[in-house]
């Protein structure tokens, strides 16, 4: 019974709770110009994750987007919510399946659907930036762009991603970056450039 709620019910009254706290806000969209017909690598720190579905899709709402999301049973959830919103998954992490992954995302991309990851999932630290955001952006030849959200009143929770759940009756803004290239840079230095361009605009 416990296994059931967890995995059938939670998944939609948390879909639910999303939607709600989101039509009671005032939205603000800081959006660039992206190309219609481009795949790009949309990344977000984990403690930001729960907005970033309506960031997407305000920008793109015919898009085409998988997001990467670890095996673990509490990866299992964020796959069915995720999926409730029009998000496919692709299974796998850093610490499990990182592979498998990796292939399947530049398999994607080439196929001309969007890809989204969060560098510091599935278990921190917090704002640590695993590399394969870059090593998937330097094979496929995709850029890179960061979403982030700052809601004017939120719960933050003492979790090691400090997660934020906005509250009702505020703003959000939400930030989407001009889109990244990092080809032509050296790893280490392509990797310091999109994380220190993904600690702007966020709650600290």
């Amino acid at each position: 019974m416990k296994n059931y709620f967890k995995f059938k019910v939670l998944p939609y009254l948390l879909y639910l709770l999303i939607n709600f706290l989101y039509f009671t806000n005032k939205k603000v969209f800081h959006h660039p110009k992206l190309k219609d017909d481009e795949a790009f690598i949309f990344v977000a720190w984990h403690g930001d994750l729960v907005s970033q579905p309506l960031n997407y899709f305000n920008k793109r709402p015919n898009g085409t987007v998988k997001t990467m999301i670890s095996q673990s049973k509490d990866g299992e959830i964020i796959t069915k919510v995720y999926s409730l919103f029009g998000i496919g998954a692709i299974r796998g992490s850093s610490s499990k399946g990182a592979t498998k992954a990796l292939i399947s995302t530049i398999k994607e991309i080439k196929s001309g659907s969007d890809v989204a990851i969060s560098p510091d999932g599935p278990r921190g630290p917090r704002h640590s930036f695993a590399g394969g955001v870059i090593s998937i952006a330097q094979k496929s030849g995709a850029k890179i762009v960061i979403l982030s959200s700052k809601p004017t009143k939120y719960w933050q929770f003492n979790s090691w991603d400090r997660f934020v759940l906005p509250k009702p009756f505020g703003r959000v803004d939400f930030y989407m970056s001009e889109p990244l290239d990092v080809t032509n840079l050296e790893f280490e230095e392509a990797r310091d450039f999109v994380r220190n361009k993904m600690l702007l605009n966020i709650v600290s």
